[in-house]
């Protein structure tokens, strides 16, 4: 459950690279236009279409071709967003990379999840010209938030549902979840449970990645990929199921149809303290951490995907 391998980064962190500030400047821009404008939710659903566009646009800008994936709730058009690297030797293989573009009701949602959207959006500009022996999926999905949370309206769960009825060969799934807050102070990470309090650090200056038993493989695959690479403080946990936290994100999705998933997560509600409340705002994201954090997460991927 919590033996990783490598270790995490500890000490003065180096300055950013020139790529590094061209992503957190790029970061900074993105969620200011996922949240400047307020709640993007089925509530302020002309604002979730205003996103769903501006993400799409992005994509677009990057030279992919956008998938939509439209279904209905009542008589509302919701759209998960895919755009797609083809593998070359092991292209049956897939890789999805996703976060959720909704914010809850009653947030504007800067860090949860703008944060996640904006890091999907800089990794599909990272890896567009890029040719992976593995086949790349980077998806922007609708309603992860409640009430559509562990139902099968679901933006995430949608997605995966077809992907099985496709029979799909998902090997992998990375959710970007509320990435952008990070602290200094002592005591400023909790936990869902108190005996992590004695194995995890209680100053939340760390990215999680998070999975169940059925991903353990996986998480240490990207725990050792992101330590070998980065030197940005990480933890990296094994957890079942029923653990509070584990399972709220859309990697969830992909455990109901039985591919692997973990979240990758400043940890949210244990740790951000303006978590689903109307000052989640795009000031309140450390946009060079996060900047830090997918550039790990690009070496993550082409050790997963198989890019020299």
């Amino acid at each position: 459950m919590i033996l990783m391998p490598g270790k995490s980064y500890r000490g003065t962190l180096p300055p950013l690279t020139r790529h590094e500030e061209e992503v957190s400047d790029r970061l900074r821009q993105d969620v200011e236009a996922i949240a400047g404008a307020g709640e993007h939710n089925y509530i302020y659903y002309d604002n979730l279409l205003k996103t769903e566009a501006y993400l799409e646009s992005r994509l677009t800008q990057a030279g992919y071709t956008v998938q939509r994936q439209e279904y209905l709730i009542g008589d509302r058009q919701f759209t998960n967003l895919e755009v797609e690297i083809p593998g070359e030797a092991l292209g049956e293989e897939i890789i999805v990379i996703g976060a959720h573009y909704d914010s809850v009701v009653g947030s504007p949602g800067a860090n949860d999840n703008g944060s996640g959207a904006a890091a999907v959006l800089a990794l599909a500009d990272y890896f567009a010209p890029t040719h992976p022996q593995k086949t790349l999926r980077f998806v922007e999905f609708v309603n992860e938030e409640p009430p559509f949370s562990w139902t099968p309206d679901m933006g995430s769960w949608v997605y995966a549902k077809r992907s099985r009825e496709r029979n799909e060969k998902i090997v992998a799934m990375l959710s970007l979840e509320t990435m952008g807050y990070y602290s200094d102070t002592p005591g400023s990470q909790t936990y869902p449970l108190g005996l992590l309090n004695n194995i995890y650090p209680i100053t939340g200056n760390f990215i999680a990645f998070v999975g169940n038993f059925a991903s353990g493989g996986l998480v240490r695959q990207v725990v050792k990929a992101f330590r070998t690479h980065t030197l940005f403080p990480s933890e990296g946990s094994i957890l079942p199921n029923t653990v509070p936290g584990a399972g709220w994100s859309d990697h969830w999705s992909f455990w109901q149809e039985g591919y692997p998933g973990i979240m990758v997560t400043d940890t949210a509600m244990f740790r951000y303290p303006y978590y689903h409340s109307q000052e989640d705002t795009p000031a309140m994201v450390n946009y060079n951490h996060l900047a830090r954090v997918v550039s790990g997460l690009e070496a993550v991927i082409m050790n997963l995907a198989n890019i020299d």
